[in-house]
């Protein structure tokens, strides 16, 4: 059997860092999430990280367990202040912000 994994791009106002935000689960490649999408991924029950990125810009890793018939959903969107855009420049990882609802 398998897990899901929701992720939502949503933010409150608009992103600065905008574009199409690839998907990675253990760092391997599972999909791509388009602003205001919801995707859905089959995983394997168990231990795994998360990581979106856009380019260099990247959320940071983000782990999670899920359990056999689970559903986990992780609220995502890119910088929406300019304090954290400029800063991201610097720091690439946190030019997306993830969240578990």
């Amino acid at each position: 059997m398998s897990a899901t994994l929701r992720l939502r791009r949503q933010a409150f106002g608009w992103e600065l860092r905008r574009g199409i935000f690839g998907i990675l689960v253990d760092d391997r490649s599972v999909g791509s999430l388009e602003w205001r999408q919801t995707v859905e991924v089959a995983v394997d029950p168990g231990r795994h990280t998360l990581r979106v990125q856009a380019g260099r810009y990247s959320s940071r890793e983000h782990s999670f367990e899920v359990a056999d018939g689970e559903m986990i959903t992780l609220r995502l969107h890119g910088a929406t202040i300019w304090p954290r855009y400029v800063a991201s420049v610097v720091k690439p990882d946190l030019a997306i912000s993830l969240k578990r609802e």
